[in-house]
C-alpha cells in the first residue's frame, strides 16, 4: 500500500465533496437561476429568436465557429495533458527524487506518485470526454441554425425549432463547462504532489472561485443590468 496519511484520505475526500457538491449547487439546486449561466441561456434563447428572423445567417454562423474554436483548443490541451501524465508514468523515480529535494514537500514513494498521477489521468480524460462531446454538439447547433426556417410568425414549428436550438445549444454550454470545472480541479489536484494540505487548500480555493465567478462575478452584474 503507498505510504498515505489520514490527510491524503481526507484532501481526496474533500475533492470528490467539493467537486460533487458545487456542481450539484450551480447546476441542479434552485440557486442555478441565479448564475451566469442562466444569464447566458436568456441570451441564448434571444439570440436565436434574432436569428430566426435573419435571412443571411453568416453571423449567427462565425459565432458557433468562434465557439468551437474555444471548446476544440481546450479538447486538444487535454489530451496533450495526458499525454504529458501518461509519460509522466514512467517517469516515477526521477519524479520522486525531484520532490525529495524539495524541503516543503512530503516524502513520497513511486506507487503513490503513480496513483496521484492516475489521479490526474482520470480528471483530464473526464475533461477530454467533456469538451469533446461540447464540441460534436455544438456542429448540430450549427446545423439547426443552418436549418431554421425565416420568422414568419405564422407557424408552429418556428417556435419548436427555437426551443430546440436553445436546447441543444445549453447542453454544449453545459459540458463545457463541466470540462472547464476539471481543468480548475485538475490543477488543484497538482499541489498533491508536494503536500496533501495544500491539496485540500487549492480545492477549497478552487471552489470558492468557482462560486464567485458563477454567482457574484461583475460578468454576471453586467448582463443583469438594467438600461
Amino acid at each position: 500500500m503507498p505510504d498515505f496519511t489520514g490527510l491524503d484520505y481526507a484532501a481526496i475526500t474533500w475533492l470528490l465533496v467539493g467537486w460533487i457538491g458545487y456542481t450539484a449547487f450551480a447546476d441542479f439546486s434552485r440557486f442555478r437561476a441565479r448564475s451566469l449561466s442562466a444569464a447566458m441561456d436568456r441570451y441564448r434563447r434571444r439570440w436565436m429568436v434574432e436569428m430566426m428572423r435573419r435571412e443571411m445567417r453568416m453571423v449567427d454562423t462565425s459565432l458557433v465557429a468562434t465557439l468551437q474554436q474555444g471548446i476544440g483548443f481546450f479538447a486538444t490541451t487535454a489530451i496533450l495533458v495526458v499525454g504529458g501524465l501518461v509519460a509522466a508514468m514512467g517517469a516515477a523515480e526521477p519524479g520522486v527524487a525531484a520532490l525529495s529535494d524539495l524541503p516543503f514537500a512530503v516524502r513520497t514513494s513511486k506507487i503513490a506518485w503513480e496513483i496521484k498521477v492516475l489521479l490526474l489521468l482520470a480528471i483530464f480524460i473526464y475533461c477530454f470526454f467533456k469538451f469533446a462531446w461540447a464540441f460534436r454538439l455544438s456542429n448540430y447547433f450549427a446545423i439547426l441554425i443552418g436549418a431554421a426556417p425565416v420568422a414568419t410568425g405564422e407557424t408552429p414549428d418556428e417556435a419548436a425549432h427555437v426551443e430546440r436550438a436553445v436546447r441543444l445549444g445549453g447542453i454544449a454550454a453545459h459540458h463545457a463547462n463541466g470540462g472547464l470545472r476539471a481543468y480548475y480541479f485538475g490543477l488543484a489536484a497538482l499541489g498533491w504532489f508536494l503536500h496533501p494540505a495544500l491539496f485540500a487548500l487549492a480545492t477549497t480555493w478552487v471552489v470558492l472561485v468557482l462560486y464567485r465567478r458563477e454567482f457574484h462575478s461583475r460578468a454576471l452584474r453586467a448582463l443583469n443590468a438594467r438600461s
